[in-house]
């Protein structure tokens, strides 16, 4: 087996946040997102998962903390956009709704 590189390391966790991102982005029922607790879970525990590779590979010395910490945070800032832009969405169906 090869060593473990750490731009390796930082890839595949990249790669495993941008397929949280996407499990956001491709839910195409956005009264789901903003409203379904069991959607929240599916996302709080693809979080937690994360944030534990990320802690398994700051144990290891594969990354230091503060690289682990700049993942997690920008995949939190991401997820929050992401939120925000779905609760607009409905906030703005909602006011179009009463001008009618």
């Amino acid at each position: 087996m090869d060593s473990l590189s750490k731009e390796h390391a930082i890839h595949v966790l990249n790669d495993e946040a941008d397929r949280i991102k996407r499990l956001i982005r491709n839910q195409k029922n956005s009264l789901c997102i903003s409203q379904c607790k069991a959607f929240e879970e599916v996302v709080d525990t693809q979080m937690y998962g994360f944030s534990q590779q990320v802690g398994f590979a700051i144990r290891v010395g594969i990354i230091e903390k503060a690289e682990g910490q700049l993942l997690l945070s920008e995949l939190e800032r991401e997820l929050n956009l992401l939120y925000n832009d779905v609760y607009q969405e409905n906030y703005d169906k909602k006011e179009i709704g009463k001008e009618e």
